[in-house]
């Protein structure tokens, strides 16, 4: 009859191997856990003190304890030293510093604390399951994942992925949708995090790249890459839009996505619960692309401001409400698709509109460059904005004008350049009332305008305009449309957003925006000494 021992030996190797198989981890991972745990448990036999180490044979269950010591000339400790004449009867090869083994007798696995060592063996089954849980999703951030709905926590929806466990925040799941519990879910990856409970896997379906996934396991030349999702957008829940192009002549975009009686895009919004998607064909022409994203609108015109990534869209006036959409939706949808805010306003408006610019500007023209009304309103025809424009302008360029020639061109740009140097000199006395330093005005990029600017703002020395960060500084004003009753009101985030920098309005880029805090700041380096001042004034000290 086998001993107790060896019974129990035989049994901690079934144990190691279910576990094993159970959590689909290494074997050997099971055994080193149980080995740890023997030694703790020798250690409160032997005595903590002692550096007792285990070995369980993985293929025999037979089980090895013994005692880790040094061989020193005079011991102070017991339990970790043995002196040369002690060590020798343990091996006779044995010299001073040396570590030896000293065997221990076996002990009686039934008195070893169990709870201490089922603990032991739990936290690193544990430890070791979540390292393989991570190994496993670390690289599947972006796929598509089908599991079973465990629970819903505060909102949160877990989900049982098989080997892991994955959650779909409140945020990140499609409005009005009931999660129930043993329910089929399929959810994107959006990433995966290791932390000390676990791997945090992140699930999303209100995700644009989910609908985009979607469309690809139903479309198979979007999986070939025939056809192309080049951009998509989501209200989920509600309404979606995606901008597809086909790297095939032959065949249609539109159509492979909808597919036979709408079969494909059908499958997608029963999956997204209802969602309603508009497919549209994606163009390199921002116009054109802007067109088709208004759809089912119609659009007249299509003005686009790239330095302000705006684009200024006129439809007819019973077409108004159709195109910004119900809350703003289509518009902003739109915005999203091509990447630019969208303004849209009526054909009456945008009218409206271009004859106030008109009029600001031949006035403009008209008391600056003391001109009379027809020949202010003739340069404002040709284009003209502004006085630089004519100030700096090819002389035979603005002499091409019908009705000018080279005396009077030449007339018009001396009476702007005189303009211009009035209204710098304006600037200059209203910005030294505001209390504005002359060394900002030694700071490239700065004109005299937006030297008052910036004294209305509380920035009137060069520490103050240096404590600024770039953004605070020349950050573009960015305001959503929201003239209509039915537009959103913007979140805080949105609000903080449209106040944008202090010169904002000046369309500094942010390059000249790092190189004008660098200029503020140069007089901080100026007063540190030099490392050669520093070494000078240490001698002298000696």
């Amino acid at each position: 009859m086998a001993s107790p021992i060896s019974a129990n030996r035989a049994e901690l190797l079934a144990i190691a191997t279910s576990v094993a198989t159970e959590k689909m981890i290494d074997k050997e991972i099971v055994i080193e856990a149980m080995e740890e745990a023997i030694q703790k448990s020798a250690r409160n036999r032997y005595g903590a003190e002692n550096d007792i180490r285990a070995k369980l044979d993985p293929r025999t269950g037979d089980l090895r304890l013994w005692r880790v010591v040094e061989v020193v000339e005079e011991v102070d400790d017991y339990f970790k030293q043995v002196d040369l004449k002690a060590a020798q009867k343990l091996d006779k090869n044995a010299k001073l510093g040396d570590f030896i083994v000293d065997p221990l007798p076996p002990v009686d696995l039934g008195r070893i604390d169990a709870q201490s060592a089922k603990q032991v063996i739990f936290q690193k089954v544990r430890d070791a399951e979540r390292d393989r849980q991570y190994e496993e999703f670390k690289d599947r951030a972006g796929e598509v994942v089908t599991g079973v709905i465990k629970s819903v926590e505060f909102g949160h929806v877990i989900v049982n992925l098989g080997r892991a466990e994955g959650v779909i925040r409140r945020d990140q799941q499609i409005p009005r949708e009931v999660a129930r519990p043993n329910e089929r879910v399929r959810a994107y990856i959006t990433k995966v995090e290791r932390q000390n409970r676990g791997p945090q896997i992140f699930l999303s379906r209100s995700h644009p790249e989910f609908m985009k996934k979607l469309f690809a396991q139903e479309v198979p030349e979007i999986y070939d890459g025939i056809i192309e999702i080049k951009a998509a957008a989501r209200d989920p829940g509600s309404r979606a839009k995606i901008g597809v192009i086909s790297r095939d002549s032959s065949i249609d975009p539109v159509g492979a996505c909808v597919g036979m009686k709408g079969s494909r895009v059908q499958a997608v919004v029963q999956e997204l619960q209802g969602e309603k998607i508009d497919i549209i064909p994606w163009s390199e022409d921002t116009a054109t692309f802007v067109v088709n994203a208004l759809q089912p609108a119609t659009v007249s015109r299509v003005v686009i401001d790239e330095e302000e990534s705006r684009i200024e869209v006129v439809v007819p006036d019973d077409q108004l409400s159709l195109a910004i959409g119900r809350r703003g939706q289509n518009v902003r949808l739109a915005s999203q698709l091509t990447g630019s805010q969208i303004d849209i306003m009526t054909e009456a408006e945008s009218s409206e509109k271009r004859q106030k610019e008109f009029a600001e500007r031949s006035k403009m023209f008209e008391e600056e460059l003391d001109v009379d009304e027809t020949l202010s309103q003739l340069l404002v025809a040709e284009g003209f904005s502004e006085l630089e424009e004519v100030a700096y302008i090819e002389i035979s360029e603005l002499a091409t004008i019908e009705g000018f020639d080279e005396e009077l061109a030449e007339e018009l740009q001396n009476r702007a350049s005189e303009a211009l140097e009035r209204r710098e000199e304006a600037s200059r006395t209203e910005r030294r009332a505001l209390g504005v330093e002359d060394a900002l005005a030694e700071i490239p990029h700065l004109t005299e305008a937006m030297l008052v600017t910036l004294g209305k703002a509380g920035i009137k020395t060069l520490d103050d305009l240096a404590d600024l960060a770039t953004d605070e500084l020349v950050a573009k004003k960015r305001t959503e449309q929201r003239r209509r009753d039915n537009s959103p009101a913007p979140r805080r985030s949105e609000r903080e957003q449209d106040k944008g920098g202090v010169l904002g309005d000046y369309g500094l880029s942010e390059e000249q925006g790092n190189e004008i805090i660098m200029a503020a700041r140069a007089h901080w380096f100026e007063d540190e000494p030099s490392d050669s001042e520093e070494a000078a004034d240490a001698d002298s000290s000696q």
